[in-house]
């Protein structure tokens, strides 16, 4: 038997519990918890698998915010605005959508100010894995049909947005 399966009640009743702190935390609280998590995992694992696990977990993530925070939509537009609202709203980021070729199965957003990496140092290497997974099950839910999302920019290399290429599988 699992302790964690992933169920929303583990979000708690945050409006009972802290009502004088809210559903706030700081952006550095956050990724302290991130980095050190993958800090461990990649240490336990490796990067690769690493990677896998946090594209898992992602989608997870993906999946319950989907069913939680946007659907029903009944059109590509009401999802992306949809979308893009609660994105800002969360503080996940600025939602951008630069080229649609959805009858083709790919799209390809941006996303600014992302919580996991806009304003981190430089590396020769993306780092936006958990938000590919994440994006990639917002598309699933939304179709009901398999898609992945690749970052394809990232703030880390020195693009100052993330960027990513989702196709249907």
């Amino acid at each position: 038997m699992r302790k964690y399966q992933f169920d929303w009640a583990f979000l708690g009743d945050i409006a009972s519990a802290r009502p004088n702190l809210g559903d706030k935390i700081g952006l550095d609280t956050y990724r302290l918890l991130l980095f050190t998590m993958r800090d461990v995992l990649e240490k336990k694992y490796g990067s690769d698998e690493t990677d896998s696990i946090m594209f898992e977990a992602g989608k997870i993530a993906g999946k319950n915010f989907f069913e939680h925070f946007i659907a029903p939509v009944s059109s590509l537009e009401e999802f992306v605005s949809k979308t893009q609202q609660i994105l800002r709203e969360k503080g996940i980021g600025v939602l951008k959508i630069e080229d649609v070729q959805f009858e083709n199965g790919k799209i390809l957003l941006a996303v600014d100010e992302d919580v996991d990496c806009s304003g981190l140092p430089e590396t020769s290497f993306e780092v936006c894995i958990y938000d590919e997974g994440f994006i990639s099950a917002l598309f699933e839910g939304f179709t009901d049909e398999p898609w992945t999302a690749k970052e394809v920019d990232c703030w880390c290399t020195g693009a100052r947005t993330c960027r990513f290429l989702v196709q249907k599988d």
